[in-house]
């Protein structure tokens, strides 16, 4: 089993390791030819990484570490600045550009907290699709069935790929439209996306200025929690702990289930009993204003305007360099007028309002992250209509709390050994101390 952040962190208090041994264990993993850290990572920072070690392990013995995770190394998916570094954003049309000045603040208070960034992560270029292929950097391959090579997920696959084959403890991805979540679904580990609000944006670069979120990627409910409070440089001390007893947990019925693939709709309503039998009251109610979101999104939604007028230029003069199916997705932005954008706010204004309403008599919602097992890289990067089938499919749950402005969370609720499964528990905007109180209890109560 992997390691948690608390784990580490009591192994480090107590001497049983150091984090020099934590990064060399790292960057050990990430350079085995035999893994997929050559198409998880598109930059390792060995050097850095070392020489942050030595100092995180001096301060320690001095009695000055400056958080109980200092030391631990994590890795960063490639739309972040970090200081030195261009930002390309799993592109070649930004690889030689010039590099960033400063980390940006999300990465910056993590690594005040004394985390050691080991690497950028590859990702779907620009952040725009959630199946994680890239044609640039090469796709890393989910651990799930390696010899198949299914997808990561994105756009963080890199971010996921790397956690859950323990080159990092944990990862710092985006979520747009699921970018956290369903490629921690698909490689079985957790993945959180906040309210929006809570996390500074700044200095990583935008997919959609109205949907971006900043989340990490990590081994446990609590892991994700921690980060979450470096991150946002807030408390999550205001809620108490939860049992699953009494719960009130809302499974939407429109929209979620379409199309679910067998065992994904076998794990989730395994998953639902226990925690039915654990004593959590499962109540399934319609929630047709899941149905709106069709048409906010009918013209291409919110991140293709606002990804143009961020790319307008780059792609005028590079547009053959782009991955030609993301570039096609910003494209879309000429459907739209700006009535139709006018139009969306409106719809989205009031797709929050009603849905808020709807889901308030209940603690949280459940659903399964993803509708499908993780299909194999060769048939999408074979059959573009089947990816892009694919890529809509596996965005369409995760989006609905992109587009609530609200708080999510993916966990595992599949068996060892079975292919990943997501359990997706949601909240509406601002509940994130809640909707974490919450998934630990879920979370405790599957892994009875």
């Amino acid at each position: 089993m992997r390691a948690t952040l608390n784990e580490l962190a009591a192994d480090l208090a107590m001497g049983k390791v150091t984090s020099s041994q934590l990064v060399e264990a790292s960057l050990a993993r990430i350079a085995d030819e035999t893994g997929e850290g050559a198409r998880a990572f598109v930059k390792v920072h060995a050097d850095k990484a070392r020489t942050a070690a030595k100092a995180a392990d001096d301060l320690r013995k001095a009695g000055l570490a400056p958080s109980r995770f200092a030391g631990i190394p994590i890795a960063v998916k490639d739309l972040f600045d970090l200081s030195g570094d261009p930002t390309p954003a799993g592109s070649k049309v930004l690889a030689n550009a010039a590099p960033a000045e400063t980390d940006a603040p999300a990465i910056a208070r993590l690594k005040a907290a004394g985390f050691i960034v080991v690497g950028r992560n590859n990702m779907t270029e620009f952040a725009f699709s959630g199946v994680g292929i890239n044609p640039h950097y090469g796709t890393p391959a989910n651990p799930y069935d390696r010899a198949t090579g299914r997808i990561p997920g994105g756009s963080s696959s890199g971010a996921a790929v790397s956690v859950a084959d323990g080159m990092a403890a944990a990862a710092i991805g985006s979520d747009t439209g699921g970018s956290c979540r369903i490629p921690a679904a698909l490689c079985g580990i957790v993945g959180y996306k906040p309210t929006a609000s809570t996390v500074p944006l700044k200095g990583a670069l935008p997919l959609s200025f109205t949907l971006d979120s900043i989340g990490p990627l990590a081994n446990s409910v609590d892991c994700c929690a921690s980060l979450h409070e470096i991150l946002s440089g807030t408390s999550l001390d205001g809620e108490a702990a939860r049992s699953v007893a009494g719960l009130r947990i809302a499974v939407p019925q429109s929209v979620v289930f379409d199309g679910i693939e067998p065992h994904v709709a076998k794990t989730f309503e395994a998953a639902m009993k226990r925690l039915a039998d654990a004593g959590a009251i499962v109540t399934e109610i319609p929630l047709r204003e899941f149905e709106m979101v069709g048409r906010i999104n009918g013209k291409g939604g919110f991140p293709a305007p606002e990804a143009l007028s961020w790319h307008r230029d780059l792609i005028e003069e590079h547009g053959e360099d782009y991955d030609q199916r993301v570039r096609a997705r910003i494209l879309r932005a000429k459907e739209q007028t700006a009535a139709d954008y006018i139009d969306m706010l409106h719809l989205r204004r009031a797709y929050i309002e009603e849905t808020n309403r709807a889901i308030s008599p209940y603690d949280v919602l459940a659903m399964p992250t993803v509708p499908m097992v993780a299909p194999a890289i060769a048939s999408l990067e074979a059959d573009n209509d089947l990816f892009v089938k694919t890529n809509l499919t596996l965005l369409r749950n995760p989006a609905l709390i992109n587009m609530l402005d609200g708080c999510s969370i993916s966990l595992p609720a599949h068996a060892e050994g079975e292919a990943p499964v997501g359990l997706m528990l949601a909240a509406a905007g601002g509940r994130d101390a809640a909707l974490f109180a919450n998934a630990r209890a879920v979370e405790a109560a599957l892994r009875r």
